[in-house]
């Protein structure tokens, strides 16, 4: 049976949501402006919502081309680098030349880190494992981090969290992890089991309520929680770079070999065995 052909009505459905995103991002830099900031951030999680779901519908669709990925780089580049950075700018910073060097070196950064992911996912020669982690922080997460010290300032009011030295020093360390190698978990590569399903929907239904009730903690709370993962994340990325035999094991299988390993026994397969090649090898 032949599929008929997508109206092209629908095939630029995907890359109008994208321009749609590049609309709220700049929008909430004009409510910035206008001393708004709380629509502000909300036009940029909208944003990041539109940006999250447009690649699902290209490939719902069968419309992912060439220029719908151009046009989803640039707007990642609009609504998570320039947005934000202008945002926190023109609320909290609004005076400072010193703090316009460090937006702009934010926002520099989130443009290297989108032209390394560009560039990483046209590179064939980097061991399997790589594909489970991003390199530095996506940019995505750098915007929910930047935005911090303005969720903290509408939640708790003025604080050492809107100092000047602060919002220059979180600038350059979101810029850092940025343009950084530290490997970040990609949530494609995470596996939940069938009969996780339930608890999956009451937290995605308590994450609803409290983005509902409480936006501004939970933006922290997003950031914290992010902070305190690094290093469990970092460690797995070692773990599996320096056993390359587990490269396509279940994560349970994962976990009872890291639990071996702790324990000092040697693992179920070895490299000679098998004859992989070491990362960079």
């Amino acid at each position: 049976m032949i599929k008929s052909p997508r109206p092209s009505a629908m095939r630029i459905l995907p890359s109008a949501t994208t321009v749609l995103a590049i609309c709220a991002g700049l929008t909430s830099i004009k409510f910035a402006l206008d001393g708004r900031p709380h629509i502000a951030l909300a036009l940029i999680g909208a944003a990041a919502v539109l940006d999250g779901i447009d690649g699902g519908i290209a490939r719902a669709l069968d419309a992912q081309s060439r220029m719908g990925a151009e046009i989803d780089s640039l707007a990642d580049a609009v609504n998570f680098g320039v947005a934000p950075a202008l945002v926190v700018y023109v609320t909290l910073l609004p005076t400072s030349p010193v703090g316009w060097i460090f937006a702009l070196l934010y926002a520099v950064c989130i443009v290297l880190r989108l032209a390394r992911f560009n560039a990483l996912l046209d590179d064939d020669t980097r061991p399997a494992y790589t594909r489970e982690y991003f390199t530095g922080m996506p940019a995505p997460c750098g915007a929910v981090g930047v935005i911090g010290p303005l969720a903290a300032m509408l939640q708790f009011g003025h604080g050492w969290w809107t100092s000047p030295w602060f919002i220059c020093f979180w600038f350059a360390a979101n810029a850092t992890l940025l343009i950084s190698r530290v490997p970040t978990l990609a949530l494609k590569a995470v596996k939940m089991p069938a009969n996780a399903a339930p608890i999956l929907l009451i937290l995605i239904a308590a994450a609803a309520a409290a983005l509902l009730l409480f936006p501004y903690i939970l933006v922290l709370l997003i950031i914290a929680g992010y902070l305190c993962i690094i290093p469990f994340t970092v460690y797995s990325q070692r773990w599996v770079a320096a056993r390359p035999e587990a490269w396509n094991d279940a994560p349970k299988q994962r976990r009872a070999a890291r639990r071996a390993s702790r324990r000092g026994q040697p693992n179920r397969r070895s490299v000679t065995r098998l004859g992989l090649r070491k990362p960079g090898g």
